[in-house]
């Protein structure tokens, strides 16, 4: 049956040049890996597979310059990470991208990898499977059949290296279930299908499901954080400008979605959380954190804030913040990250 993460959505991408725009000049480009997989199925036991791994370096790897001071890698914990959609080309021809295509993946490295993963790196080894992500289109097509096959052909990859992560390097440690947009379509399958009544439910610290609906009837127990302190949950929101309703992707939404505010963690729908909790967004430049630029509220399915105040805002012409759901609040959801680990660590101690 098809699931809600899976519904008609179409993405209006803000400008590159503003919420992620092009590292390359501030950060030596991966090798120019020149491999083929085998029947064009990635093999996760090669970690020309893994757009983020521990045994290599890769820009989830990389901190911003602000947050180095005073940085305290420990990597005690495991992050599975589920990049968005970067198969956004005018090629239509096929319906999932070409693990190979080295382009693309160099696009999703130092987009998605950089922006996005790179938040978990403090006390997370980071774990990225390159998946073949459906294309773009696959959101509105009205080929439902070939709409499930390409969302099903994306999720066995993310299932495999699931799989092979688990078998190989997982080791009883604690894990965080973290993705956007695509990433979140599969992700709240693998949460359902590996976490939800299972034995490893035990071992999850926070699941940040981000930038898709998060439908109240999609999962059986696994619950949303109420607060910052909360474990075994999850949290997700979709980011708009105060008092935009998107017509494209939010008047067919018949149904109640949950919805976390990363300033607070709290779930209080109408109720502004001021600039004063926005503790720093990474926007084109990685190396700069931009403080108190935003507020936030949640407003029925979706996150409201107002224009984030910086130099050259001006250039945001579009009201649909969806490329900017994580990078936006990146040291708010580093920080609890570091929250929800010691609370984690406490019940350990008291365990013992």
């Amino acid at each position: 049956m098809k699931s809600k993460f899976t519904s008609l959505y179409i993405y209006i991408i803000i400008p590159a040049l503003i919420f992620i725009g092009c590292a390359k000049k501030n950060y030596e480009l991966l090798p120019s890996y020149q491999f083929k997989s085998t029947n064009n199925l990635p093999d996760y036991n090669n970690l020309d597979y893994w757009a983020a791994h521990p045994w290599k370096w890769d820009p989830s790897d990389s901190v911003p310059k602000p947050l180095r001071n005073n940085l305290n890698k420990d990597s005690s914990i495991d992050v599975f990470f589920l990049h968005p959609t970067s198969y956004t080309g005018q090629d239509k021809k096929n319906w999932n991208a070409d693990i190979d295509n080295q382009s693309l993946n160099i696009n999703t490295d130092y987009s998605s990898i950089l922006y996005q993963a790179s938040v978990f790196n403090e006390h997370a080894r980071v774990f990225a499977p390159r998946y073949r992500q459906a294309h773009i289109n696959t959101y509105y097509t009205t080929d439902t059949i070939n709409k499930i096959l390409a969302f099903e052909t994306a999720y066995q990859d993310i299932k495999n290296a699931f799989e092979n992560y688990l078998k190989n390097y997982n080791n009883n440690r604690p894990i965080i279930i973290a993705s956007h947009s695509q990433g979140t379509t599969h992700a709240g399958r693998l949460l359902k299908e590996f976490f939800e009544n299972k034995p490893l439910k035990e071992k999850l610290i926070c699941a940040y499901i981000i930038g898709m609906p998060i439908p109240v009837t999609y999962f059986d127990s696994l619950v949303p954080c109420k607060d910052e302190n909360q474990i075994g949950c999850f949290v997700g929101w979709r980011t708009y400008k105060r008092g935009y309703i998107d017509p494209y992707i939010l008047r067919d939404e018949n149904y109640k979605s949950y919805v976390v505010n990363p300033l607070n963690w709290k779930m209080e729908n109408g109720k502004i959380v001021s600039k004063d909790f926005d503790k720093g967004a990474i926007l084109k430049n990685f190396n700069k954190l931009k403080k108190h630029i935003l507020d936030a509220e949640i407003k029925d399915n979706v996150l409201w804030t107002c224009k984030p105040k910086f130099f050259g805002n001006f250039l945001i012409r579009n009201k649909n913040y969806h490329i900017g759901d994580i990078n936006l609040f990146y040291k708010n959801i580093r920080d609890n990250i570091t929250t929800r680990l010691e609370v984690y660590n406490s019940r350990l101690k008291i365990k013992d």
